[in-house]
């Protein structure tokens, strides 16, 4: 299905709002049915939208962040992430989207939208979507803001929304996303301490949503129990190239292509940036590689099978 690419013609924009000293933004359509969770926003830089998904919904998810986890975590060495950023201790899942359809209600829900549709630009994207499974002993997260990445003074410009979806309930003592109400408004020159953090406690179904400009972090788990959680995350439409070079580029000889205009290409990363499943975007081609030819073998087969189950119909009635 072809779609047409649109010329960009005359632009007016809104007049940008400006936060405190930290935060800016294009306001976009402001729906009468979250005006106050909009202003909450606005106010203390998140909001908490008690019981969110359906009791089913969170279910299933459950079940199938269970199945997902059994299948990319049996037999390896390591209990939890590569780093103390991941969680030493802490079970991440990435790309939702590819691997299963049980969550996607989880990223296009239409509270989560209409706020989106005031704090981010029009054609917003998601940035990333993945569990957050908090193992029991697991030290608190570094502190930090998710455009922590990008070298711009405050105030800077909204790039992203960052959400928690708790499929348990969230506890002071369980791992819970702990932040710093407010400190979206803070200059650079203001540093946070953990004394400042909250958790964000709340009963299971429900979503943590904050500006990428907030101070926050995960939390410690003190409890015998492993803390679930997704992350649904959304960025500014233009925080990406013009043209879309890795599918642009064909993946058929990648290493014929001179390894500095790979890296311009986006096959490479910023710092964890630019990851494909948790992985460097070479890794993730690869894999997509082998399953495109697993899906390939196994298409033919099923055309060969059709063709022995006609055969035989055609022979059955001579």
């Amino acid at each position: 299905m072809q779609q047409d690419i649109k010329t960009p013609g005359p632009h007016h924009s809104p007049t940008r709002i400006q936060l405190g000293a930290g935060t800016t933004f294009l306001p976009g359509k402001k729906d009468e049915s979250v005006k106050e969770l909009i202003d909450h926003v606005l106010k203390h830089g998140y909001v908490i939208l008690p019981r969110l998904f359906s009791e089913t919904l969170v279910e299933e998810a459950k079940e199938e962040v269970g199945r997902l986890e059994k299948a990319e975590w049996e037999g390896r060495r390591r209990e939890g992430g590569r780093n103390g950023f991941e969680g030493f201790r802490t079970r991440r899942v990435y790309a939702l989207a590819d691997k299963s359809r049980v969550f996607d209600e989880f990223a296009i829900n239409e509270t989560v939208l209409k706020l989106n549709d005031y704090f981010l630009q029009e054609n917003y994207l998601l940035t990333s979507f993945h569990t957050v499974t908090i193992q029991p002993g697991e030290k608190e997260q570094s502190m930090h803001t998710d455009d922590g990445l990008i070298n711009l003074p405050r105030p800077r410009p909204l790039m992203g929304i960052g959400t928690m979806v708790a499929l348990d309930p969230f506890t002071a003592d369980n791992g819970a996303t702990t932040l710093i109400p407010g400190s979206h408004l803070w200059p650079d020159s203001r540093l946070p301490s953990r004394s400042e953090m909250i958790p964000a406690i709340m009963p299971a179904g429900s979503m943590v949503y904050f500006l990428n400009t907030l101070w926050h972090s995960g939390g410690a788990n003190k409890t015998s129990q492993p803390r679930r959680s997704l992350t649904v995350q959304y960025c500014q439409p233009w925080i990406r190239p013009i043209e879309n070079m890795i599918v642009a580029v064909g993946w058929e000889d990648l290493d014929a292509i001179p390894k500095r205009l790979l890296t311009l290409l986006g096959f490479s990363l910023n710092e964890f940036m630019g990851y494909v499943d948790g992985r460097a975007p070479r890794t993730g081609v690869e894999m997509r590689k082998k399953r495109l030819v697993e899906w390939a073998v196994k298409q033919k087969e099923l055309e060969n099978e059709k063709r022995r189950s006609g055969k035989g119909k055609n022979e059955s009635k001579l």
